[in-house]
């Protein structure tokens, strides 16, 4: 078998077979098939697309480059969820504990942002004492005990997908919809789960800005999942505004102990109820979705849910007082409001600038070597729909770093105010099953 005769077939148009996907895998990962071959084949497949059984075949492909996890030895039924990202998206926080407390378990492993934020283990390491590293062992008992836990990704999960991403990004071959979809669902898969519920973002601050990507994306994981094994349900949800109140990583912690509580606002809540109850269904605990959401809505009221957040907080090292009393998460020194400049109504907050302007301050990374500052973030006061009055409090920014004027400037012109009122915000588009 020779690369230079698949990339013609592949640019032809043609299948490519499992054994041939397999070998283009196994080479590029092991340095036979160089940068340049590797490059020339994602291009064709940008262009002439990839069959449901390639798309299958790849990701199993890319799945097996690398460790995958064993959690066989975790009682019921494994369902882990994905966000494809965005700005202010703690869902993970809220709906891993929700879930965990229906009796269906939770073994997450989770990374580091790099971007406007921190990822879901810094926001957790910014409760302190809470420990994001543990062995195998201890990580299979949590579950059992307390049926969640959540650990760092290992830094041997599909080396193949690490490599040709880092490709992608330098060759303009990002955008390909059967390679997102394979790289997102062959990690999920590597991290030993039987069944995948993936949180798709759509709107000017997802990576898929328009609705009919979304769904593209959505079905063609929805497929590889059936495909592979893996019972998989995508919920397309809108991230054309910052999901919630707060954008950083303690403000984040801090906003999700508040809608386990049953406060927080309206778009966080709904999110949080509809992800966890396709998860509850898919860990076989209901029957069907409409049972699962009154389960869920039951499970936050009876204080369960936060009871379970405090035990996962405790089980990992962290000080579980910061659920009942957050200000002992950490703090920032300084604070400084960003007002609205006319009156009228808020008809867009660019989430992708509100983003870059939390990383001004220290919330997210620039650079893998940048560390967080746990306590930095924003704090919006005005969303999308909102009347204001020129002087009103549109978001407050916190720091720990005294000179703020990038960042307010960032935050500024997230902000659209206009005279008419705008229609309602959708949090749900779709759910693909």
């Amino acid at each position: 078998m020779r690369m230079v005769d698949l990339i013609h077939k592949k640019r032809e148009g043609h299948v490519l077979s499992s054994d041939e996907i397999n070998f283009v895998i196994e080479g590029y990962t092991a340095g036979s098939i160089p940068d340049y071959q590797m490059s020339a084949l994602l291009m064709a497949v940008c262009f002439q697309g990839m069959q449901e059984q390639e798309v299958a075949d790849l990701t199993m492909a890319m799945t097996n480059s690398g460790d995958t996890i064993d959690l066989s030895d975790i009682n019921g039924t494994k369902v882990d969820k994905h966000s494809t990202g965005g700005v202010g998206d703690k869902i993970s926080l809220i709906v891993a504990p929700m879930v965990a407390a229906v009796g269906v378990p939770v073994a997450k492993m989770s990374g580091r942002g790099l971007g406007h934020t921190g990822g879901t283990v810094d926001k957790l390491e910014s409760i302190p004492g809470f420990q994001i590293e543990m062995s195998k062992e201890q990580f299979i008992e949590n579950v059992n005990q307390y049926k969640i836990a959540l650990v760092g990704q290992s830094g041997n999960l599909t080396p193949a997908d690490k490599k040709m991403y880092a490709l992608r990004d330098v060759t303009a071959t990002v955008e390909s919809i059967p390679l997102i979809a394979s790289s997102i669902m062959s990690k999920k898969i590597a991290s030993g789960a039987d069944a995948i519920v993936l949180d798709v973002k759509v709107g000017k601050g997802a990576f898929m800005k328009h609705i009919e990507d979304a769904k593209a994306l959505a079905s063609e994981m929805v497929r590889i999942g059936k495909n592979v094994g893996r019972n998989t349900v995508a919920v397309i949800t809108d991230m054309n505004q910052p999901l919630g109140l707060e954008v950083g990583n303690a403000n984040e912690v801090e906003e999700a102990i508040d809608v386990l509580k049953g406060k927080g606002p309206e778009d966080l809540r709904i999110l949080a109820l509809t992800i966890s109850s396709h998860m509850a269904v898919l860990g076989g605990i209901y029957a069907n979705y409409e049972e699962a959401y009154e389960a869920m809505e039951d499970i936050i009221h009876s204080g369960k849910a936060l009871d379970t957040m405090k035990q996962f907080v405790e089980a990992q090292g962290g000080n579980a007082a910061i659920v009942d009393d957050t200000s002992l998460l950490p703090q920032a020194k300084y604070h400084q409001e960003v007002k609205a400049e006319a009156d009228g109504y808020v008809t867009a907050i660019h989430a992708e600038e509100i983003g870059l302007s939390a990383m001004l301050l220290g919330a997210g990374r620039q650079t893998k070597e940048d560390n967080i500052d746990y306590a930095a973030g924003i704090t919006l006061h005005k969303k999308v729909g909102d009347a204001v009055k020129r002087g009103d409090s549109l978001c407050v920014l916190h720091s720990n770093q005294e000179q703020m004027v990038d960042a307010i400037n960032k935050a500024k012109q997230a902000y659209t105010i206009e005279e008419q009122q705008p229609e309602v915000t959708t949090y749900v588009h779709a759910v693909i099953q």
